[in-house]
């Protein structure tokens, strides 16, 4: 009998323990906002995904040296996605359940559709630095999504009226990786240069992604005597057309948008790469606030951010601003806050519509000279 009392006594010490340290993990719990990162941060496009997983980490790190959010310090999540929809899911799924408030992220538009079917049923805030795909905001089935980034009909009216008004080209071919960013870019360009009237689209093929020998694909441009080709799709692939083509010694002007305007597509292709056009985001150096970010970016990791860095800083600036000002974490104040609010940003003083597309924001034109993308002014 006294050793069930000892052992009765023990268990209740045990449970009273636990009680309190489990209470002490909820309070420590309650007293940080959780914030996800959702992007690629391993494979070939992890050159997009680390700048913005540092860009949040920055302003988050900035905002808690001043006290928090709402008296509350912010904590960042970060999963890796590797930019491919069959595992965004997961990765969505493992934020939401870690209880983050909102996301930064997703960064390839494939992967970002994916997460948001997780997002929309949790009432998950999503911001995404760099998901060009109009369907995204236009057909309204996420309206949790918001980005600061122009979307890639924009991106595609530029890259079309580029060809046909400034260089006058009057046959084009059409290229596209057969995902969801890749072709919709493909397919809006198609759509510009046949309302146009202007110029003929003398080939429309989708590529096998990953492939190292694209010979059919350069012979089909060669017998299409195409003057250009324009891309939809990522810098692994097209760093390997244009080095088969001007291998082949073709000529053929090549022109994308914002998932060839990366360093790592200039590095892989060398000298090849040289004259290559690709659309992004407006270039904003001269912003002093941008200046300062790249700085801060330069003392912190040693280095020059890469592609997306200040539309994720961005991103972070305005999630931060809409929370305080909403002095609530919930979805919908968040949400009202971003919509209602304007914040000046590395990328200027931007806000958002209704659908979530950034107001204030906009692409350039770009050529590689001399080893480096240089935009071209008008």
């Amino acid at each position: 009998m006294k050793s069930f009392v000892r052992l009765s006594c023990s268990m209740v010490l045990v449970l009273l323990a636990t009680t309190f340290f489990v209470s002490c993990g909820k309070k420590t719990e309650d007293e940080v906002i959780k914030i996800g990162y959702g992007g690629a941060l391993s494979g070939d496009l992890a050159s997009y995904g680390i700048p913005s997983r540092r860009a949040a980490e920055l302003v988050i790190k900035n905002i808690n040296a001043g006290g928090g959010l709402l008296g509350r310090q912010v904590v960042l999540l970060a999963e890796d996605d590797v930019c491919r929809p069959e595992v965004a899911t997961n990765t969505a799924t493992k934020l939401a359940t870690e209880g983050v408030v909102a996301v930064i992220g997703h960064i390839c538009s494939g992967a970002t559709i994916s997460a948001l079917g997780i997002y929309n049923s949790t009432n998950t805030v999503c911001i995404s630095p760099s998901a060009t795909s109009p369907e995204i905001t236009q057909s309204g089935d996420y309206p949790v999504f918001f980005r600061t980034i122009a979307p890639d009909d924009a991106q595609a009216r530029l890259q079309v009226d580029f060809a046909l008004d400034t260089l006058g080209l009057e046959r084009i071919a059409i290229l596209h990786d057969r995902g969801d960013y890749g072709r919709g870019l493909a397919e809006f360009a198609r759509k510009f240069i046949q309302e146009s009237g202007q110029a003929e689209v003398v080939l429309y093929e989708g590529i096998t992604t990953g492939a190292m020998d694209y010979t059919s694909v350069v012979q089909n441009i060669r017998r299409s005597q195409a003057d250009a080709v324009i891309y939809g799709g990522y810098h692994p692939e097209a760093s390997k057309l244009v080095m088969q083509m001007r291998n082949s010694d073709m000529k053929t002007l090549f022109i994308s948008a914002d998932g060839v305007k990366d360093d790592t597509f200039i590095r892989v292709a060398g000298e090849y790469a040289e004259g290559v056009y690709a659309t992004g985001p407006v270039d904003v150096s001269e912003n002093p606030l941008a200046v300062a970010a790249r700085e801060e970016h330069r003392q912190t990791y040693g280095d020059d951010p890469g592609a997306f860095f200040l539309n994720a800083y961005a991103a972070s600036m305005a999630l931060m601003n809409a929370i305080e000002k909403a002095g609530a974490t919930d979805a919908a104040s968040i949400m009202n806050a971003l919509r209602s609010e304007y914040i000046d940003t590395p990328l200027g003083n931007i806000s958002f519509d209704e659908k979530g597309d950034a107001i204030g924001v906009g692409f350039s034109m770009y050529q590689v000279q001399d080893g480096v993308y240089v935009e071209l002014k008008e």
